[in-house]
């Protein structure tokens, strides 16, 4: 699946536009929803994001791989940028807590999650994307 110019750079700065994509889980206690501000397109087949709290989202994905990324942008709707203002990427997470992966998703960081507390400790999260649509269901261009 090719992820567009558009959508990666959406994304990669969602935190500071002040739309941050949301990651949902599910461990023992239920589902969670976690905002992530370092979300990026790894590449056409892979969300990433630096995993630095460690905690519910962490631990729920450590047990159950499968997540649910959410972006949601009414203002990039409203400007006719996105058709819709809801992307939705299912799929499978792998931790990296070292080596290249590791090494590569932090180079592409932002100078912010590159230097907050907790950076230097985090964990490299690669998403497999298996699905990708807007909330109507239709593919992501």
């Amino acid at each position: 699946m090719a992820i567009s110019e558009k959508i990666r750079t959406l994304i990669y700065n969602a935190w500071d536009d002040g739309y941050p994509c949301m990651v949902a889980t599910e461990g023992e206690h239920g589902p969670n929803i976690s905002p992530k501000g370092s979300m990026l397109v790894f590449d056409d087949n892979h969300l990433a994001y630096w995993e630095r709290s460690k905690r519910s989202a962490f631990a729920n994905v450590q047990k159950n791989n499968r997540v649910c990324v959410m972006y949601a942008n009414f203002a990039a709707q409203r400007a006719g940028i996105l058709e819709s203002g809801f992307l939705r990427f299912y799929g499978t997470v792998e931790l990296h807590e070292s080596g290249p992966i590791h090494e590569a998703v932090f180079a592409r960081l932002t100078p912010r999650e590159q230097t907050h507390v907790g950076a230097d400790t985090g964990v490299a999260v690669l998403v497999k994307i298996e699905r990708a649509e807007d909330v109507r269901g239709k593919p992501i261009p």
